[in-house]
């Protein structure tokens, strides 16, 4: 037998010996996801998500060992469009002097697993093609004097580490499952994990027949339960009560209540069941809805309150200021208290000493309360701690334009001309070519070789033929924070959630490597705090010594926002900026004589009309809101947040509880 160079082997690939699927300690829920869309590809696959060196992409790959007919297809990070939707078959195209079609990833996917490592991260153009594919289950190609479609029906399967980024909600929901990976904390089982993976490499062969039975036994079983699914009812009930778990989730659409029967259906046919019960549903709930539970929508009884207000605030600018005063008459309502009853008890006997004794005596036993409440004057200029600070969610900011830039960071892809970025497509030069793309160029050429002279070389390349590349790459953005620093911020320790807020923003920032600005705007005017750098810190120590008190300029928050924007693009032409507003939307000075908040809705859309992305971050948390923030928004083109909305999802630790017990 020959065991030397693998070339005289002939075309026969050598052979690759993958860790057993069943010898993986723990991850018994990564295990179920993954054989459940086994049984059932209706699922619509699974996302794993979690920490490195969880043994998510050594489940994933291997198991093409206990998948029956079904192979694993890898979606490589750096692939590129036409590698992945199929293009040009140049050596056919030559010899046959005609356009054939080569097939690419999607095509190869078609009926098995199509695994995407680090999903994440992949480009989104390449994204949208799939989501396109997995919508539709066709592939369908039109390109380069190509016309043709083919079945692209897959199990589209995920891991990522969250973070390094999120994926954006479209993307997102066409996972049917999520699985949130986390590493055992169970010493024993760490040990025996360390022990089974040097066995595995100190003698591979021997390691993987050991697991044979196991791999065979857990095959057949996958093989039974297909058999099985086909024979699952699914009763009324069970479509009831899927409903009501998915409602109470405040999933949109309905494609949470399609994932989750599909689910229960595998579950059932995996167990050697008909009927679906009430663990199945459990179980499903658990794995289809993390990804697609939402936060319970705003009262519909608000907006009209809100209208109310708004109307309200714009006919009488200095209403703005009752709400900055009704935490004070809070306060102070105590006292006021105190001192009704008095008044109250002299009616009945005005004459009685004992009376005024006892009133005098509580009186004395009311007097420490006073000093425990705030003075108006250390509220109206005070200094609040940073609140708690947490994971931002992924902002999903993208480029304006299609300008090519050279910058350096992680936050948002753009075209570049150097030769760093990704090679994402070709297209047909306009100058003096720097980077040809050789690929593209030669499909251009292939299907007129047969009508070119060829003077005696085997490929003729014409100047209409040339193909230059398009790259992608990450870069940094300049993000300037507008704070609202005035008093009404102060109340309710308001103002200590913002400054958390701002500074997991700003954490954020750091790990997208943008830089930033910091303005806050109080009493009359606003001043810039920290010019553009790339110091967090120096920021987050701004941020700390921020006091709080005075009127609300916010008009003037925004023109020195916008002011320090323009100065650094003189400076800077492929600076990519966004402002970011931190307020209430409430406002009481203008800088020049007029309604406040009218002059403020006027200064954002100047910034809107310059071509700023901008982000407002609602701080209102009022019972009654008047929406002015959300207003401002919309007049800047901005994307609105609630302070409460940045926080990252945290992805459901039991969705049993949507459950309520039932029978069947």
């Amino acid at each position: 037998m020959n065991k030397g160079n693998p070339k005289r082997q002939g075309k026969h690939k050598p052979i690759v010996y993958r860790f057993p699927f069943a010898a993986v300690m723990g991850q018994e829920m990564v295990k179920k996801a993954l054989i459940l869309n086994l049984i059932n590809p209706q699922i619509g696959g699974v996302l794993l998500a979690g920490e490195k060196g969880t043994a998510k992409s050594t489940l994933v790959r291997n198991l093409g060992q206990i998948a029956p007919n079904m192979e694993v297809v890898d979606l490589p990070l750096n692939a590129t469009e036409d590698r992945v939707i199929g293009s040009i078959d140049i050596e056919k195209t030559i010899s046959q002097g005609k356009c054939a079609f080569g097939s690419g990833i999607l095509k190869k996917a078609d009926g098995n697993i199509l695994y995407i490592d680090e999903v994440n991260l992949l480009s989104e153009h390449i994204v949208n093609s799939i989501l396109e594919v997995a919508a539709s289950g066709v592939n369908h190609i039109e390109r380069e004097g190509i016309s043709i479609e083919h079945p692209a029906r897959f199990v589209l399967i995920g891991t990522m580490n969250p973070e390094e980024g999120f994926l954006r909600s479209q993307f997102l929901d066409r996972f049917g499952l999520y699985v949130a990976v986390e590493g055992s904390k169970n010493m024993v089982e760490r040990k025996e994990i360390i022990k089974r993976r040097l066995a595995f490499e100190h003698n591979t062969a021997g390691f993987i027949k050991v697991w044979q039975g196991d791999t065979e036994m857990l095959r057949n079983q996958i093989q039974e339960a297909r058999k099985n699914l086909a024979a699952v009812k699914i009763s009324e009930t069970v479509f009831k009560l899927t409903a009501d778990i998915v409602n109470a989730a405040y999933c949109a659409g309905n494609r949470a209540e399609l994932v989750m029967i599909e689910t229960a259906r595998a579950l059932a046919a995996l167990a050697g069941r008909q009927n679906i019960n009430i663990d199945d549903i459990k179980e499903a709930a658990e794995l289809a809805l993390p990804h697609r539970k939402r936060e319970k929508p705003n009262n519909p009884q608000e907006p009209q309150q809100n209208d109310q207000s708004d109307e309200a605030t714009e006919e009488q600018p200095e209403e703005n200021q009752q709400d900055d005063q009704e935490d004070e008459q809070n306060d102070a309502g105590d006292d006021s208290e105190d001192q009704s009853q008095p008044e109250a008890s002299e009616s009945p006997e005005t004459g009685d000493g004992e009376t005024d004794d006892n009133d005098a005596d509580d009186a004395d036993k009311e007097e420490p309360e006073p000093p425990e409440q705030p003075d108006l004057n250390e509220l109206l200029d005070q200094i609040d701690a940073i609140g708690r600070t947490f994971m931002i969610k992924n902002l999903n900011i993208k480029a304006v334009d299609r300008k090519k830039r050279k910058g350096e960071g992680k936050r948002i892809k753009t075209k570049t001309d150097t030769k760093k970025g990704q090679y994402i497509k070709s297209a047909i030069p306009r100058n003096t070519i720097n980077d040809l793309a050789f690929d593209a160029t030669l499909r251009a050429a292939a299907p007129y070789q047969r009508v070119r002279e060829d003077n005696g070389l085997a490929l003729i390349i014409k100047t209409e033929d040339l193909r230059e590349k398009l790259r992608e790459k990450r870069t940094g953005s300049t993000i300037v924070f507008v704070v609202d620093a005035s008093g009404s911020m102060g109340a309710k320790k308001r103002m200590e959630t913002v400054k958390g807020a701002v500074v997991s923003l700003l954490t954020d920032a750091y790990q997208k490597r943008d830089r930033v600005g910091l303005v806050s705007f109080r009493k009359k005017d606003a001043e810039v705090l920290l010019n553009i750098t790339r110091s967090v810190d120096m920021a987050e120590k701004c941020l700390r010594d921020l006091p709080t008190g005075g009127k609300t300029p916010l008009a003037a928050g925004l023109l020195k926002g916008y002011q320090v924007i323009k100065n650094e693009q003189r400076k800077n032409q492929d600076l990519l900026p966004i402002l970011v507003l931190v307020s209430d939307g409430r406002t009481n000075a203008a800088i020049m004589e007029g309604n406040p908040f009218t002059e403020a809705l006027e200064m954002g859309r100047r910034i809107a009309g310059e071509g700023i992305q901008t982000i407002v971050v609602d701080t209102e948390v009022d019972f009654i809101k008047l929406g002015l923030a959300k207003q401002l928004a919309a007049a800047m083109g901005a994307r609105y947040y609630r302070i409460e909305d940045l926080e990252a999802d945290v992805l459901a630790e039991a969705v049993r509880d949507l459950s309520k017990e039932s029978s069947f």
